[in-house]
């Protein structure tokens, strides 16, 4: 029977947050206000970190420069951040592990919370094709709108969209020997309660508590 290791992205196999690194990049090229997107980005990460981000709030602020390109235009900024942004920020012990699973004929699958825009090409990256980020509406002039549409990826959101996944794939938790999920955060814990396999990945102080509570392995890659 076939294995699902299933891996959150932000801080798990890469040492940075991509949500929080992307506005970082817009204000270093001078393509956003920099006293009002740094204000804002730092306030949402904070929520985030705490447990308490307004997803929609959120989301508002941080789709809203994608409609203002093409998405060649997107392709080669998104080209420039990973370099500097994204690609330092990941060790060799994060390639090893996805490498692993990937030897031993597990199913890969990222369920993140950021958007699927900011998350497809550095999972690519880690040859992993199955992605779940927050889905985003594109208008018909070919251009994101600015809007998501469907379950954000976020904290219960993540078990509801793995949940769609399998089914579309005519598939279930059960179809899986052992159901691997690896991430850092508190946000993380009902999919982590959820699987027979929980991995603390460099893993926030409720995450570690748990953790070491349940007998859950702890990683650490920073």
């Amino acid at each position: 029977m076939k294995n699902l290791a299933i891996f959150d992205l932000d801080n798990t196999l890469i040492n940075t947050d991509s949500d929080h690194t992307w506005p970082q990049y817009l204000m270093k090229k001078g393509l956003v206000d920099v006293e009002y997107t740094e204000a804002q980005n730092e306030k949402f990460y904070q929520d985030y970190r705490n447990g308490c981000l307004n997803i929609d709030e959120f989301l508002k602020f941080h789709l809203a420069p994608l409609k203002e390109y093409s998405m060649e235009q997107l392709a080669e900024m998104h080209r420039e951040f990973m370099a500097e942004f994204i690609t330092p920020n990941i060790t060799p012990m994060q390639r090893m592990l996805v490498d692993s699973h990937k030897n031993a004929g597990d199913e890969l699958l990222v369920i993140s919370s950021t958007n699927e825009f900011i998350i497809t090409p550095i999972c690519h990256a880690f040859g992993i094709e199955n992605v779940i980020g927050t889905q985003l509406e594109i208008g018909s002039d070919g251009r994101y709108t600015g809007n998501y549409y469907g379950t954000p990826s976020l904290k219960e959101g993540k078990i509801t969209r793995l949940n769609e996944w399998l089914a579309a794939r005519g598939e279930t938790l059960d179809s899986y020997d052992k159901v691997y999920f690896y991430s850092d955060s508190k946000n993380d814990l009902p999919l982590l309660r959820h699987v027979n396999e929980p991995v603390a990945v460099n893993p926030d102080a409720e995450l570690l508590a748990e953790a070491q509570e349940k007998g859950w392995p702890v990683l650490n890659f920073k």
